[in-house]
């Protein structure tokens, strides 16, 4: 009988009988009878899981990620041997078309509720999904965000794909960095109000409760100003945003508009002129891959600490 490892009081691990592995995403379990071989992943930080994890070899491609953001050196170098099978949201003709056995996506992130690519419409063509944890809101009831959500897909994934001790060692080790991490950071008394702007100019889109930055901010000495806005990610008011008068702004950098840019609307645009965190001119940027669940979460922590405190 195969042993996982306990979940992490969020009930996201593995169970086993016999060489089954079954495994809890979202508000379904999904069963392996053997580990994928032909697995996708959708977007840059769930690709990123998949080849910390050393399992490109076990891929057959990846979607989403050309679309909106770009490949830095470290995931050129990781996906090279693999074909972006689509720039965006891929299709079902997409995954079926290339004999894939596995699809590694969450709601939001290659999924949309009711739509065309969904766990129920892969399930005839032989295509088990599992879903990012962090996406898991838009479907039912999760717990708040906590880095625990990342922990738990790295760990789920190496029970799927059979690679539980490296899982569990990347884990450690991504716990044990934060710790020692946090035991030495010099905060204030008062966590630091903090907004992240993702997009937008007329609404701006930002984190909520369940969304990751959420977490990584509250690592760092922070709060998300918006940590009582029942959604992951989502669009608020400008109105809101100056009624809570964020001291630091963290600006995720993807897509057209570009950090600067996003900076540069704040800082100019009279309605903000109050804003503490404009008035001190205090913004963090964090790549998208560093905002959304993955590998690069403990890294995210420790580039927002410094921006919130200094070297």
């Amino acid at each position: 009988m195969k042993q996982l490892p306990y979940a992490l009081g969020l009930g996201l691990l593995a169970s086993s009988a016999l060489a089954d592995t079954t495994v809890d995403s979202c508000n379904r379990q999904v069963t392996f009878d053997a580990p994928p071989k032909a697995a996708i992943s959708n977007d840059v930080n769930l690709t990123e899981m998949m080849l910390v994890l050393g399992l490109a070899d076990r891929m057959v491609g990846y979607t989403g990620i050309s679309g909106w953001k770009t490949l830095d050196e470290e995931m050129r170098a990781g996906v090279e041997a693999l074909p972006e099978l689509s720039s965006k949201y891929p299709s079902k003709e997409v995954i079926v078309g290339a004999d894939a056995d596995f699809f590694f996506a969450g709601w939001n992130y290659g999924m949309k509720v009711g739509g065309e690519v969904t766990p129920e419409t892969l399930e005839p063509f032989g295509v088990k999904v599992y879903e990012l944890t962090e996406s898991c809101i838009h479907i039912g009831e999760k717990d708040k965000v906590s880095m625990d959500d990342m922990y738990n897909d790295i760990l789920n994934l190496g029970a799927i794909f059979d690679e539980d001790e490296k899982a569990q060692t990347l884990v450690d080790g991504y716990k044990a960095e934060l710790a020692e991490f946090t035991a030495t950071l010099e905060t204030a008394s008062d966590p630091l109000r903090v907004f992240v702007y993702d997009s937008g100019e007329d609404t701006p889109f930002t984190a909520g409760r369940y969304a990751m930055p959420t977490a990584l901010i509250e690592a760092a000495g922070g709060q998300n100003i918006m940590d009582d806005f029942e959604k992951s990610w989502a669009t608020v008011t400008w109105e809101e945003v100056v009624e809570r008068n964020p001291e630091v702004v963290v600006i995720v950098n993807y897509g057209d508009v570009t950090a600067e840019e996003k900076r540069a609307f704040m800082m100019n645009n009279p309605a903000f002129a109050d804003l503490d965190a404009v008035k001190n001119d205090r913004f963090v940027v964090l790549e998208y891959v560093e905002a959304t669940p993955g590998p690069r979460n403990i890294n995210a922590v420790k580039k927002l600490a410094s921006g919130f405190w200094g070297e």
